[in-house]
């Protein structure tokens, strides 16, 4: 029973939940750079480059192929959504740190009333000095 108990507070953990949804908004993400990359990125990179199908490109070698061209496209997807994720958690960063930090306490009533006490008390002391 205690394997179960323990599994139960590790699945319902903050960082496991956090972690899960994480894995699922990153798929969703993943879906949109591709599509940027395979159906705007690619085809303007075809164009300059006298409209090669990357995808298509392979080499032949007895009866294996090399698909070197998925390798490219899978870079360039890698590259971009990088830098998106870079840039996400830069914009989530700089929100982060924009708050100013709180102003110092200030001392309790009793606090500036035991400090008038012993400002008192030097005052006295150094007068009998």
């Amino acid at each position: 029973m205690s394997l179960l108990r323990d599994f139960k507070q590790f699945a319902v953990r903050g960082n496991v939940i956090d972690l899960a949804v994480g894995v699922v908004i990153g798929a969703a993400f993943t879906s949109i750079v591709n599509a940027v990359v395979d159906d705007i990125l690619m085809p303007i990179v075809g164009i300059f480059t006298g409209r090669i199908n990357f995808k298509a490109r392979a080499i032949r070698i007895g009866s294996a192929e090399i698909k070197y061209g998925m390798f490219i496209q899978a870079s360039v997807t890698f590259l971009i959504t990088a830098f998106f994720l870079f840039l996400i958690i830069r914009v989530a960063h700089q929100f982060k740190h924009k708050n100013p930090p709180p102003p110092p306490a200030q001392p309790s009533t009793t606090d500036k009333l035991l400090m008038e006490i012993r400002d008192q008390l030097e005052k006295a002391n150094s007068k009998n000095l």
